[in-house]
């Protein structure tokens, strides 16, 4: 297990470079990031990885700048004591879980995600955590259908291509039982990404 760790950030960097090297979507088929903060894992959170591959691009090409677009159902709290450590300069960070909950209204969600997008309008790429846990039957979730949660994806993914963002996105908590319903809410976003990207 602490072997692998290194490889579920490393996947998200990986994926954020070939993002901006093919100016497209990429996916990481790892989650598990946006609770683990400045020093501390949590809530099965080891490592931020939207974090480590927001400050390595950074590190790499100064003047980077990157958009964290966090979709799952919980607040993105790791994400936010990070940047409170290191500032938030180069960096829009926008996380569902600090306002959408379990009787949020299905529509103005949806209808909102472009206005989550014009702050990172100005962004060289978007990292997008795409959490199954907002499913209405998430036990820890809970709001969106299957058909809102495959528009959530193809709006975001359909909004930074239409910008113009290349986008490197993971997968997020998902609850369900048996595992196979989280699976295809996984699948749904791939399935979400090939028709913008295809289309």
């Amino acid at each position: 297990m602490a072997a692998s760790l290194p490889y579920t950030s490393g996947a998200l960097l990986t994926a954020a470079r070939w993002a901006l090297e093919v100016r497209g979507a990429v996916a990481a088929p790892v989650s598990g990031f946006h609770h683990a903060g400045w020093d501390r894992a949590a809530d099965f959170c080891t490592f931020n990885g939207l974090m480590v591959t927001a400050l390595a691009l950074r590190a790499e090409r100064p003047g980077l700048r990157v958009g964290i677009l966090d979709y799952d159902y919980h607040y993105g709290n790791g994400t936010d004591d990070i940047l409170e450590r290191v500032g938030r300069e180069g960096i829009v960070h926008i996380t569902a879980g600090e306002r959408w909950h379990h009787d949020a209204d299905p529509r103005a969600f949806l209808d909102n995600i472009h206005h989550d997008l014009q702050p990172m309008a100005h962004c060289d790429l978007v990292l997008y955590q795409a959490g199954a846990d907002p499913h209405v039957d998430d036990p820890l979730g809970g709001f969106l259908t299957t058909q809102q949660l495959a528009m959530r994806d193809w709006r975001v993914f359909a909004g930074l291509r239409e910008r113009g963002i290349p986008v490197a996105w993971d997968l997020a908590g998902g609850y369900q039982d048996p595992l196979a319903k989280v699976v295809g809410i996984h699948v749904n976003t791939m399935r979400a990404v090939v028709q913008v990207e295809g289309g």
